[in-house]
C-alpha cells in the first residue's frame, strides 16, 4: 500500500534536474534565514508564481508563523497574514496534503474563501513541509494572472522540493539550536567563573583557627555564597548566605548581597547593625520577591565567636572535648523581606578541637533516589566522627558523605559550607 504522504516521483527530466540543483543549493548553508530565503526564491522561480510565502510552526506554541513573504521581484511583502487564502492554509494543515487550484474563484472546495475573492486570486498551490511524517510548515504560492496557472507538474515538483526543503530547514534549525546552546553554555561558564572569582581565593589566616570551605552549584551558577574578611584588625568575619531563587537571577542577587554586606561591614562594627543596614539597602534597590538568608559570625582571638542569624540554617557546634553537640539558635528573618529585621547576637566560647559548621540547606536537604533528605542527624554523625581532624578533612568528609548519600540523584540545590575548627594554638 502506498504512503499517501510520500512525494510522487518527478517524471519531467527538466524538473528532476532542477530538483537536484536546488537541493544542492539548499544543503550548502546552515544559516536558517539564508535557507528559508533560498527555499522561497527557488519556489517562485520554478513555479513562475507572482508571490510566495513560507510558514513554519513556532517551537513554543506550535502555531504557524510567516518566515518569508516575497514577490516575483524578490521584494518582501508587507502584512503577509492578509495576503493569503486562510481557507487553503487551514485545509493543508488539517489534511497534510498538497492543494492545487487553477480556478480559485469558482472552486467548490473554496466557496467560503472570502480572501480569495478579495485578493482576486486565480491559481494557488499550497504544499506541506513534512519531516519524518511530521508537518513543520508549508509553502504557498499564488497567481492572479490567467497566464500563470499552476499544473500537476508544478504540484509534483513542489511536493518533492518541499521534502528536501524540510530536511534542509530542519538541519539549519538544529544547527542554530546547537550554536545557541554552545553560546549559552559558554556564557554560563563565564558567569560561573566570575561568580567563583567573587569567593575568597585563599583560606584566612587567624591564629587559633583552622578554616575550610566548599561551594558547589546545582546549576551553572548559584545563589549560595560564603565570604570572610578581617574585622577590627584582629578578628575575622565569616558570612554564609543562600538566595531564595535559583539560576541567573539568584546569581545576580548573590553578587549584590555580597557587595552590600562588605560595604556595611566597613560602616559598622556591630554585626546586628551590619545586617540591618544591608537589609534596608536590599529593600531599596533589589528586585521585589527575592530575599537572602544570612549567618554572620565574628571569630575573635581566644575562641570567642559572636554570631547573628538572619533566617539561615542553624550552625552546628560540636564540642570534641566533651563529646557533645548543639545547634546554635535560628533567629531573625531573611534580608530583603521586611524593613524590620529582628536579629540579635549570640556568643559562644570554643575550646580546643571544637568545630563550628556553617552550611546552606543544600547540605541537609540533599535527597537520595528515594527522596529522603540527608538531614541534621547525618551531619552531626559525620562531624563527630572526624572531630579533632583538620578542617579540610572535615569539609571533605561532609561533601563525600552527601555525594554517597545522594547515590547519583541530581542535586536540586546549591551546597555551601564553612568549617571552623578552634585549635587553641
Amino acid at each position: 500500500m502506498s504512503d499517501p504522504l510520500a512525494a510522487p516521483p518527478v517524471s519531467d527530466p527538466h524538473h528532476l534536474a532542477t530538483l537536484y540543483q536546488i537541493t544542492r543549493e539548499l544543503n550548502s548553508s546552515l544559516d536558517l534565514d539564508v535557507v528559508l530565503e533560498n527555499v522561497m526564491d527557488r519556489v517562485i522561480e520554478v513555479t513562475g508564481a507572482e508571490r510566495g510565502f513560507l510558514m513554519l510552526h513556532n517551537e513554543s506554541d506550535g502555531e504557524l508563523e510567516f518566515k518569508v513573504a516575497r514577490g516575483i521581484d524578490r521584494q518582501a511583502l508587507a502584512s503577509p497574514e492578509f495576503q493569503v487564502s486562510t481557507t487553503i492554509i487551514r485545509k493543508v494543515v488539517q489534511t497534510h496534503q498538497p492543494l492545487l487550484t487553477d480556478n480559485a474563484q469558482f472552486d467548490r472546495r473554496l466557496t467560503r474563501g472570502e480572501s480569495i475573492m478579495i485578493l482576486g486570486l486565480r491559481s494557488i498551490l499550497c504544499v506541506p513541509i513534512l519531516v519524518r511524517q511530521r508537518m513543520t510548515g508549508l509553502v504557498y504560492v499564488d497567481n492572479r494572472l490567467q497566464a500563470g496557472l499552476f499544473n500537476e507538474g508544478h504540484r509534483e515538483l513542489l511536493v518533492a522540493f518541499a521534502m528536501q526543503a524540510g530536511i534542509a530547514i530542519e538541519n539549519a534549525r538544529l544547527y542554530q539550536v546547537a550554536v545557541e546552546k554552545g553560546r549559552m553554555e559558554k556564557e554560563l561558564q563565564m558567569a560561573q567563573d566570575i561568580q567563583r572569582g567573587l569567593l575568597p581565593h585563599a583560606l584566612p589566616a587567624l591564629p587559633g583557627y583552622d578554616i575550610a570551605a566548599a561551594w558547589h552549584s546545582a546549576r551553572e551558577v548559584a545563589g549560595d555564597f560564603y565570604d570572610y574578611f578581617p574585622v577590627n584588625g584582629d578578628s575575622l568575619g565569616v558570612v554564609i548566605a543562600d538566595v531564595s531563587d535559583k539560576g541567573a537571577p539568584a546569581a545576580i542577587f548573590m553578587a549584590v548581597a555580597r557587595s552590600l554586606i562588605r560595604g556595611a561591614v566597613l560602616a559598622t562594627d556591630a554585626p546586628e547593625a551590619m545586617l540591618r543596614q544591608t537589609n534596608l539597602t536590599l529593600l531599596q534597590d533589589a528586585e521585589a520577591g527575592m530575599f537572602v538568608t544570612v549567618y554572620y559570625a565574628i571569630l575573635h582571638p581566644g575562641g570567642l565567636v559572636t554570631g547573628v542569624n538572619a533566617g539561615h540554617n542553624r550552625p552546628l557546634l560540636v564540642r570534641a572535648s566533651q563529646g557533645t553537640h548543639e545547634f546554635l539558635p535560628r533567629g531573625g528573618r531573611p534580608l530583603g523581606w521586611f524593613e524590620d529585621l529582628p536579629v540579635s547576637a549570640v556568643s559562644v566560647q570554643l575550646m580546643p578541637d571544637d568545630v563550628l559548621v556553617f552550611y546552606t540547606d543544600g547540605l541537609t536537604e540533599a535527597e537520595n533516589r528515594r527522596g529522603e533528605p540527608f538531614g541534621e542527624e547525618r551531619l552531626v554523625g559525620v562531624v563527630r566522627e572526624c572531630a579533632g581532624r583538620p578542617a579540610e578533612t572535615i569539609k571533605a568528609r561532609l561533601v563525600a558523605a552527601v555525594e554517597t548519600f545522594r547515590d547519583g540523584a541530581p542535586p536540586f540545590d546549591d551546597l555551601t559550607l564553612v568549617v571552623a575548627r578552634y585549635t587553641g594554638a
